[in-house]
């Protein structure tokens, strides 16, 4: 059986099953897979060094071997605060108002991906099978391919990607799009993003895409796929089923004493539209005044990408309208935001999931969502909650049964929360019904062995002498 090399921006290095900092889904179907595989995970250490000497440190917990490099101060500045962050975390989430474009963000990517390359690229042997992951190494491919590795390539975005009249707003655009075309399956979260790529591709390079997906480049073959992603099912619910879930469970249900609860998880962040739900849930205060001192919004928002300045006011924005919606409508024994900035196990949130008898997941934009998922698979099918889900996350795609809002319109939000209060139990087992047997049968396995399996089964010619993604300064 082949060898799979895992590549990412940070490498998750395995726990046992509750251990305290346990990794997310994602990390243990990966896991798996490499356990499976006897691979190697592969990425930064998150450490900073003066000197970038490529060293490598492995390791070896729970059956799985990592790799993982330091970076330079300036590494970390360019490359992640910069071009990943300020660039194009932005820009792919339809934010180009937030977008900044900056000649040594490119140069600090271009840098960083190098040095991944040739860090990974000896770790490669010949019949192994190489998964790259999301927007932070969008060039790795082409840049392994320059160093003689023939090895089958994939990538696989994490995020949206942007419609292409969005997309060519970036400098240099095209030599990015290039370099991806060495890989040789890229997938996507959704058929909608997927859709965007290739009309790039068509309209802006003026290459024939099959039915299929096949991008047909300087004589190669490229397969362009959708492969939704899912939350690890039986390990989640296993989670939920857990000592430490039942006591967040019943502690948060005490805490609120009675009132119906709302809750929103989310990394604190602009596309996850908290200000917008902020002031949706406002709103609903405001229009149902019968029913706002029953009711409580519990917000968990940790904080993320602390240096780059969108996220500095983000956070002050939502510091702001939490405590003036609290100052307009609280009164002396009951405050309607709980507004908290730190992370919890993820046990302790199946337990918190549980006890919510509405999930708010209203990103204005999203890959896909797996907290939406995991609230569903958190309920008690006998007296589950309700999940309000964007239009805009790519989950919405799959969980048609939720209700679904337009995160844009408070109006809209608010309308949803007060339906959702007053509906039916025999229409929330309905709708919980079927939102978990899509999210059993579509889970984050099924998801991890397809992309395997796809990229393992098409073949493609030898790679030609690939293009390297060029910085600003090289194109001019």
């Amino acid at each position: 059986m082949s060898r799979l090399i895992v590549v990412s921006n940070r490498v998750s290095v395995p726990k046992a099953m509750g251990a305290a900092g346990a990794q997310g889904g994602l990390a243990v179907a990966l896991s798996a897979a490499l356990r499976e595989h006897r691979g190697i995970w592969f990425g930064w250490s998150g450490k900073e060094t003066e000197t970038f000497t490529g060293h490598l440190d492995m390791q070896r917990n729970c059956d799985v071997t990592t790799a993982t490099i330091d970076l330079e101060p300036q590494d970390i500045d360019e490359y992640y605060n910069g071009y990943a962050n300020r660039t194009l975390w932005p820009l792919f989430h339809y934010r180009i108002d937030l977008t900044e474009y900056d000649r040594s963000f490119d140069e600090g990517y271009e840098r960083v991906n190098a040095r991944f390359a040739d860090s990974v690229a000896p770790l490669i042997e010949p019949e192994d099978l190489v998964w790259v992951h999301d927007y932070h190494l969008l060039p790795l491919g082409s840049m392994l391919r320059e160093k003689g590795v023939t090895n089958r390539i994939g990538m696989f975005l994490h995020i949206p990607w942007p419609p292409t009249r969005l997309f060519v707003s970036l400098p240099n655009h095209e030599q990015l799009v290039a370099s991806m075309l060495h890989y040789d399956l890229i997938g996507f979260q959704t058929e909608e993003w997927l859709d965007s790529f290739t009309h790039y591709v068509k309209k802006e390079m003026g290459l024939p895409v099959a039915d299929d997906g096949t991008i047909e480049y300087q004589g190669r073959q490229i397969l362009a796929r959708a492969f939704p992603i899912g939350i690890d099912y039986e390990e989640f619910t296993e989670g939920a089923r857990s000592a430490e879930a039942r006591e967040a469970h019943d502690r948060l249900k005490s805490s609120v004493r009675g009132r119906k609860m709302l809750i929103g998880v989310d990394r604190l962040d602009y596309s996850k539209g908290l200000g917008e739900r902020f002031d949706s849930f406002g709103r609903f205060l405001t229009d149902n005044p019968d029913m706002a001192k029953d009711v409580v919004l519990l917000q968990i928002a940790p904080p993320s990408r602390e240096n780059v300045a969108s996220y500095q006011q983000i956070r002050h924005d939502l510091e702001r309208k939490a405590g003036h919606i609290n100052g307009a409508h609280a009164d002396v024994a009951w405050v309607p935001i709980r507004y908290v900035n730190r992370g919890y196990r993820r046990t302790e949130l199946a337990g918190f999931y549980r006890a919510a008898d509405i999930a708010l997941v209203t990103p204005l934009r999203d890959g896909m969502n797996l907290v939406a998922k995991e609230y569903v698979a958190a309920q008690d099918p006998e007296d589950p909650g309700v999940l309000i889900l964007s239009q805009f996350a790519g989950a919405a795609l799959q969980l048609t049964d939720a209700v679904l809002v337009n995160p844009h319109s408070t109006e809209e939000v608010s309308d949803a929360i007060e339906r959702s209060l007053r509906m039916p139990l025999e229409e929330r087992r309905r709708r919980h019904q079927a939102l978990l047997n899509s999210i059993r049968e579509e889970d984050v396995v099924d998801w991890r062995e397809a992309f395997v399996a796809t990229l393992q089964g098409k073949r493609t010619t030898e790679p030609s002498h690939a293009e390297p993604f060029l910085a600003a300064d090289e194109t001019s």
